[in-house]
């Protein structure tokens, strides 16, 4: 069984309480079912789970390289030069990332407002950019889009591989075809 579940803003990719935050326990998840990867509590969008321990294997190892595909909200206005570093790879910490697909997206995307919302500055514009990353190191898009001079304000994940978040609102799941 796979499931795509869209993760709602402050919830732990994870079942067990931990520091007051929400969890999967509260969605009505089937049994037996545990995550293919993470989201931290300050980003939503898609989270896949499964009960296969091969195929979860597969979805999170970074050697199977399956596309996973960010929207961020960033302050300011990248140009596509501005955005060309993500696409060299980015040196963080302790660790240059691997090159990604960057670019801004335009029109915007009709998503509804989070809650709590982000925080506004008049004088200071905010971007949709699309990433598209190999890999997925903890916080890794807001520290990418960081090193560049463009804070991220919102992060959704809309696809992983060829599973995508389609229409799925915050809190809902659905079981999808098991991926050949």
């Amino acid at each position: 069984m796979l499931v795509a579940l869209h993760k709602p803003y402050g919830m732990l990719s994870q079942f067990l309480p931990k520091g007051g935050h929400r969890t999967l326990a509260e969605l009505g998840l089937p049994k037996a079912i545990h995550t293919a990867g993470r989201l931290d509590a300050d980003s939503e969008g898609l989270l896949l789970l499964t009960d296969d321990g091969g195929l979860q294997h597969r979805l999170t190892d970074p050697r199977f390289e399956h596309d996973k595909t960010y929207w961020a909200q960033v302050e300011g206005a990248p140009t596509d030069r501005e955005l060309a570093p993500l696409r060299e790879g980015v040196a963080i910490r302790d660790y240059v990332t691997r090159p990604a697909q960057a670019r801004v997206i335009e029109p915007r995307p009709e998503i509804g407002p989070r809650v709590p919302s982000i925080r506004v500055r008049r004088s200071i514009p905010d971007t949709w950019i699309e990433l598209v990353l190999h890999e997925g190191r903890n916080r890794q898009v807001r520290h990418m889009t960081a090193a560049i001079g463009f804070p991220t304000l919102r992060l959704m994940r809309v696809a992983i591989g060829s599973i995508g978040l389609g229409a799925l609102e915050p809190g809902e799941w659905i079981e999808v075809p098991l991926p050949q």
